[in-house]
Formats: C-alpha cells, sequence, structure tokens
C-alpha cells in the first residue's frame, strides 16, 4: 500500500500518524516516533518516511485536532447558502489560527524547510485539512456551478481559508484581525458569484 504511490492512502497513512500522536499526546506524556507508529498500526520506518522526527509530528498532531471535521461544523445547521457554509469554515479556521498562532507559525517554517531539502519526495508535507470542510460547504450548493467551476472554486477558496491567508493580512498587509475577516467575507463572496453557472 505504501509503495503503490496512492495520493489518498499517503494521506490516509499521514492522518492515522496525526491522530495516534494525538491519543498518546493527552495521556499526558511525549511518545517516541516508534511508539507513534505502534499506535498508528504502521511500521518505524513508514512512520521515519512521513515525519523525519518525533518534534514535527508533536507540533502537528495538537493542530490537526484543533480544527473540526465536516460533520461537527455543520452539525445541526440547515443546508444554508454557500457563502454562509464557507464563511463557518473560515470562521473555524480563523478561531483556530488565533489560538495557535505561535505553533502555527513554527509548524509552517518547519514544512516549508522540510520542501526546500526535498526531504518528502511524493509524500505529502501537510495534512489537507481545508479543502474536505470547503467540499462539504459547498455541497448543498453543488448543482449551482459547473463540475470543472466547482473544482476551481474549491482550490481558489484554498487560498483565502487558512495560515498563509494569516500570513498576508498579518505580515504583509499589516491588518488587523476584523479588517482580515471582512476582506475575506468580500473574497469568499466574489469566489462564489464569479464560479456560478450563468442565469439562463
Amino acid at each position: 500500500m505504501e509503495s503503490n504511490g496512492r495520493p489518498n492512502q499517503k494521506r490516509r497513512t499521514r492522518k492515522d500518524l496525526l491522530q495516534a500522536a494525538a491519543r498518546l499526546l493527552k495521556q499526558g506524556r511525549k511518545p517516541s516516533l516508534e511508539e507513534i507508529a505502534e499506535e498508528a498500526l504502521v511500521s518505524r520506518a513508514t512512520a521515519y518516511r512521513y515525519f523525519p522526527n518525533v518534534e514535527t509530528l508533536l507540533l502537528e498532531a495538537p493542530l490537526d485536532v484543533a480544527i473540526p471535521d465536516a460533520e461537527e461544523l455543520f452539525h445541526g445547521s440547515s443546508a444554508g447558502d454557500a457563502v454562509s457554509r464557507v464563511d463557518r469554515v473560515d470562521d473555524a479556521f480563523h478561531r483556530m489560527i488565533l489560538e495557535n498562532e505561535g505553533p502555527l507559525r513554527l509548524f509552517l517554517a518547519n514544512s516549508l524547510m522540510t520542501r526546500a531539502n526535498g526531504a518528502t519526495g511524493d509524500l505529502p508535507a501537510r495534512q489537507n485539512r481545508r479543502t474536505p470542510l470547503i467540499e462539504a460547504a459547498l455541497a448543498p450548493s453543488r448543482k449551482e456551478f459547473r463540475p470543472a467551476s466547482l473544482e476551481t472554486l474549491t482550490n481558489a477558496l484554498a487560498l483565502i481559508v487558512g495560515t498563509e491567508a494569516m500570513i498576508v493580512f498579518k505580515d504583509v498587509l499589516q491588518l488587523d484581525d476584523a479588517e482580515a475577516r471582512k476582506v475575506k467575507r468580500w473574497a469568499i463572496r466574489a469566489l462564489i458569484e464569479a464560479a456560478k453557472k450563468p442565469k439562463s
């Protein structure tokens, strides 16, 4: 399974390691990479392929559980329009970023260095948490978009939601949180409206 290059399997393996690390961290101790591999039911060699050291894994694991999954995020809510649902996704990421800015910056720096050093090869350098939530947000409105436009929209919204957007707003544009949220809401609405099928 690990050698056939299937991207979904690689993402699942990486996610399994992150979840295993989070479970062990909740026990109040710092596990080794070998212990995490055993908990995730993968070999030690596999764990080292995804994470070169335990510090890298332990830095990301708490962040992985800070983002709700789609079922949790949209539980009990009516379908709603695409804009309000994507805004909900962005709100969840925005809160998580505010609460974890320091670790997120360290994690981002680490992933950039890992990629710059070519250490990951064809393995995912990071866990994609935003796309599944964006897809879930847009799901009730799928018929409003052509399939190709929906895919492009999903990818475009991934530029607005997440840590990288925070870096641009805070470090490059020097906007405060309220200003950043205003710009993101405008961008989310503009992208969604631009992607919709023309009205007949």
